[in-house]
């Protein structure tokens, strides 16, 4: 069976998604997993040309071929890929954010990122993920202005402050614990590999 990558952006779409899934789709468990393999493999390799095709396109070209291939790699049940590609188009996003506020990626988006990496055994990703969701979450705080209208018309001001800033702290720490139990993960399972 021949699959390509389509060359044109405007085929990165769910017609060709559907396709994929139908191929993947077979009565026998053997055909099945050597049909999933060696799809696994062509998309590796074939995502790779379509990367370097699409270095010096705009970053809307690229996070729609970045989802495209994430979708294609979850699909094929290739955990490793999709998470490497989530994570490129994640910075992607926040690098882009700062003249092009719509991209920002927000903290909860980092922090459910590095749960699924530290779950799926990539730990070092899941601290950097949790990095980023800090740094986010420290982002976000500075933005908030002191006296926002919301804050003025509450009964009492200081409380609602003090449920912001509490609320904060216990993300924060949250965020802490998970890169913590991730970076230890990591040390702990570096030396399984010599």
């Amino acid at each position: 069976m021949v699959f390509s990558i389509p060359c044109r952006y405007s085929r990165f779409d769910d017609a060709t998604l559907r396709v994929l899934e139908s191929a993947l789709v077979s009565k026998d468990v053997k055909s099945s997993i050597e049909v999933r393999s060696g799809l696994r493999q062509f998309l590796r390799s074939e995502s790779l040309s379509v990367l370097r095709e699409i270095s010096e396109k705009s970053a809307e070209e690229k996070l729609l071929v970045l989802e495209f291939l994430v979708r294609s790699f979850a699909l094929v049940g290739d955990v490793e890929s999709c998470l490497a590609l989530r994570y490129e188009a994640l910075l992607l996003r926040d690098l882009k954010s700062a003249t092009n506020p719509w991209l920002q990626v927000p903290y909860t988006e980092w922090l459910n990122f590095a749960h699924q990496s530290k779950d799926s055994g990539f730990y070092s990703v899941a601290g950097r993920a949790c990095e980023n969701a800090l740094v986010c979450l420290k982002r976000k705080c500075a933005e908030d202005p002191k006296t926002d209208e919301d804050y003025v018309t509450k009964k009492s001001t200081e409380d609602a402050k003090a449920d912001g800033v509490f609320e904060n702290v216990q993300v924060i720490e949250q965020i802490k614990r998970l890169k913590d139990c991730a970076m230890a993960s990591a040390s702990s399972h570096s030396g399984m590999y010599y």
